[in-house]
């Protein structure tokens, strides 16, 4: 491998989030209607000797010790698996907030697990991959293969792909991390009684449908980070938004629009008056993260 491999890792939207109950170990059974943002942070490898991962760009910051990160992780999880599996140096750009509610961190780590099957050789179907994206966080399993699906169970029960519309988006973050551990904490009990079933693929009708569905998570997270509710009143306060609603177990939010000529309008406007917010207008749908 001379020239370096490359991945997207695209930000991971919950269009809905339904928390179904608490297991016994623990975690939380969920529903949740996924589809992947254009913006994403950027994984490279390089072939050589020594395993390193180097971390660049606006957020590299506050991405912590490169040891922990999950980029690595996803590494010895595959290396656990796959004898004489080769790998290199990693140089991520880290574009999409930590902490999020977007995915980032598992984005980088199934951008990761790609990189490796393409230099090794390991088809993506490779049930080895899927195995060991699950050993690494609940959601790398619906990032692996990056296109709209329903989740379930605790993110690792997916749905086949879905056919949604590209959605014009306006994602706001208020610039301060936010764990989901504290989030659930804060979590009173189910909210949402609206099942996901179908799902169309016009913009109108999905429209629709999520109007009738909530991220169940929205209250809690407002809870431990007032911030949120300014979010979303500033993007409900943008004209032309379809839909208003928190992402994962946020901070990051997002509103919906017509057309990607709305959706930069109303990213200008939240960046000239949230100067410490991240704004970013982009698109949601189909299968960005595949490069």
């Amino acid at each position: 491998m001379n020239a370096p491999l490359l991945e997207k890792a695209s930000a991971k939207i919950n269009l809905s989030l339904r928390v179904l109950g608490r297991r016994a170990d623990g975690y939380h059974e969920i529903e949740s209607l996924v589809a992947f943002a254009d913006v994403a942070d950027v994984l490279r490898l390089q072939g050589g000797a020594e395993d390193r991962l180097e971390i660049t760009g606006p957020f590299a910051s506050k991405s912590g010790p490169a040891a922990d990160n999950l980029v690595l992780k996803a590494l010895g999880a595959l290396r656990g698996r796959v004898d004489g599996l080769k790998a290199g140096r990693f140089l991520l750009e880290k574009n999409l907030p930590v902490a999020a509610g977007i995915g980032g961190g598992s984005a980088d780590a199934a951008a990761a697990f790609r990189l490796l099957a393409r230099s090794n050789n390991i088809a993506l179907t490779d049930p080895r991959l899927m195995t060991a994206a699950r050993s690494v966080g609940a959601d790398v399993p619906v990032c692996l293969d990056p296109r709209s699906r329903i989740m379930r169970g605790i993110g690792d029960v997916l749905s086949e792909p879905l056919d949604l519309p590209r959605l014009p988006a306006v994602l706001a973050n208020p610039g301060v991390a936010l764990s989901t551990r504290d989030v659930f904490g804060n979590f009173a009990g189910q909210k949402d009684r609206c099942d996901l079933a179908e799902v169309p693929a016009g913009f109108e009708a999905l429209i629709e449908l999520l109007a009738q569905l909530k991220n169940d998570l929205t209250e809690a997270a407002i809870a431990c980070v007032p911030a949120i509710g300014e979010v979303l009143e500033g993007l409900r306060a943008s004209p032309g938004n379809k839909l208003v609603r928190m992402s994962g177990s946020g901070p990051t939010c997002f509103a919906l629009f017509s057309s990607s000529d709305e959706a930069a309008t109303a990213a200008k406007r939240l960046k000239s008056e949230h100067e410490k917010w991240w704004v970013c207008a982009t698109t949601i749908g189909g299968a960005p993260g595949q490069s």
